[in-house]
């Protein structure tokens, strides 16, 4: 595994609400519903590294409730968790659904799995009143205006359920976390004739809080005049014990590495380090070709085994100049599933799968075993030669995030499931991996493209649709999962 550069992290908040009234008439009911909210913090706090919990306490009236908004306005959060301990009246939540504007998850777990009925009381009742609310402030909510909150519903101890849809909202909070001020580097321009890479860089801060930073190749060249002999060296050494150097299989364009190409790909590695940390950057995106025979265009046409460490370290780069995709492997790597830049490649009309895929560049600790460097003579379509990343990706459940445009400029993810399986793939010094996705490849591929992506996406481990399409609808971003 190449460590992560970018720890990840969020700032979440909790406060739990109830009936002031109660306090008086049930002697010892807060302290025991306190207990309960206690039980719920130590959870949280076990679910990710990196999380920093801020409690807000009990809200319990209307005065309380106006105080905290003051509180959570104040605290920098990225998701507040609403602890529903037992009844509480809505004018708790009212001032709050209207005025917060980060996810408020709606949390009600109840202590009990049933009550004793014969030797219930109103006290007992009371402390497992936890769902008795939720219809009241969601539908004050919706009468603010709002959508309606998420919510989780199910048992303090000893489920795993709500355990689960917990942690996924603390991953969601990391993801979050990072878009607000990320800034995406945007280097060069569209590969002539790309009409679907077009984007506006305004509309990025506008919907996802980044900032995209304009860079020049030169930046990154002044980078690389400055790599010292000692810096190649040390890169080269990381480089070789990471990737297998096989020889070559089948395909022409394909030959062992070479060792002036590794020498390359070693100092723009080295530099593009330096420019990520010089611009203060969280990702990139970026093409540009520079002239023939240049010293720009070795640099910009040697990225790939740079970009794909810096992946894997936490700081997406996407090539083809694609700021929509950047954002889709950043959306990925912040649920620490990967992100590796893709599109479709040939089908399997016998086995019913496809290859998907790219030639760079990619999140290599998501790779099946250890992933591949081979140089190539040539790099199909696009000027250059150079070091090529290659490998598939582990076997099991995987996750494709396509973010397109419409007509009228808003953003929408395309969002697939499918499953990588073990088996040969082409040996071109690309990525591949075959991909089965259900009903069968050839309906799942009608469907997604019947939803207008781009020709590439961002593709992750593990089974992450839902949780995407979470993060999609807290950013009021439509949401398509084209395998449901």
């Amino acid at each position: 595994m190449i460590e992560r550069k970018k720890k990840l992290s969020a700032r979440i908040g909790i406060f739990g609400v109830g009936h002031t009234t109660y306090w008086e008439q049930f002697d010892g009911l807060l302290d025991e519903l306190m207990g309960y909210h206690k039980v719920l913090k130590e959870y949280i706090l076990s679910c990710e590294t990196g999380l920093e919990l801020v409690d807000f306490g009990m809200n319990d009236c209307a005065e309380t409730a106006y105080a905290l908004v003051k509180q959570l306005k104040s605290s920098d959060l990225d998701l507040i968790f609403c602890n529903m301990l037992t009844y509480a009246t809505s004018a708790t939540w009212g001032i709050i659904a209207r005025e917060i504007d980060i996810p408020i998850v709606l949390v009600a777990l109840q202590p009990l799995k049933a009550m004793d009925y014969p030797r219930s009381s109103t006290y007992i009742q009371l402390c497992n009143d936890n769902v008795c609310s939720i219809s009241e402030f969601i539908g004050v909510a919706i009468r603010m205006g709002k959508p309606p909150p998420p919510m989780i519903i199910g048992t303090l101890y000893e489920d795993e359920e709500a355990r689960s849809e917990i942690a996924e909202w603390c991953r969601i909070a990391r993801v979050l976390h990072d878009l607000k001020g990320a800034r995406i580097a945007h280097v060069g321009h569209v590969l002539e004739s790309m009409l679907d890479m077009h984007s506006d860089p305004t509309s990025f801060t506008a919907h996802f809080g980044v900032h995209v930073v304009q860079a020049e190749a030169d930046d990154i060249l002044l980078c690389l005049q400055n790599v010292t002999d000692e810096e190649e060296d040390r890169k080269k050494k990381q480089i070789l014990s990471f990737f297998d150097t096989p020889d070559p299989v089948s395909d022409p364009v394909t030959v062992k590495l070479k060792d002036s190409d590794l020498e390359v790909a070693s100092r723009v590695a080295v530099a593009l380090e330096k420019f990520a940390e010089e611009k203060n950057l969280d990702g990139m995106a970026y093409y540009y070709e520079g002239l023939p025979d240049s010293e720009v265009r070795q640099l910009v046409t040697n990225f790939i085994v740079g970009n794909s460490m810096m992946c894997a370290a936490g700081f997406p780069m996407c090539g083809e100049f694609d700021l929509k995709t950047c954002i889709a492997m950043f959306i990925m790597d912040r649920l620490d599933i990967g992100g590796s830049f893709a599109e479709f490649h040939p089908v399997d009309f016998n086995e019913g799968f496809i290859l998907v895929g790219h030639d760079g560049p990619h999140h290599i600790n998501v790779a099946n075993g250890k992933p591949v460097l081979r140089s190539l003579l040539k790099y199909h379509g696009k000027p250059g030669f150079g070091a090529s990343v290659e490998f598939k990706l582990k076997e099991g459940p995987i996750t494709m995030l396509g973010i397109t445009s419409n007509y009228n400029g808003t953003f929408k993810f395309v969002i697939a499931e499918g499953i990588s399986v073990e088996g040969p793939v082409p040996p071109t010094g690309n990525t591949n991996t075959r991909g089965f996705f259900k009903p069968d490849i050839k309906t799942f591929l009608q469907k997604w493209h019947q939803e207008g992506p781009t020709h590439h996406s961002a593709l992750g481990i593990g089974c992450n649709a839902k949780t995407i399409k979470k993060i999609g609808d807290v950013l009021g971003i439509e949401s398509v999962i084209v395998t449901d």
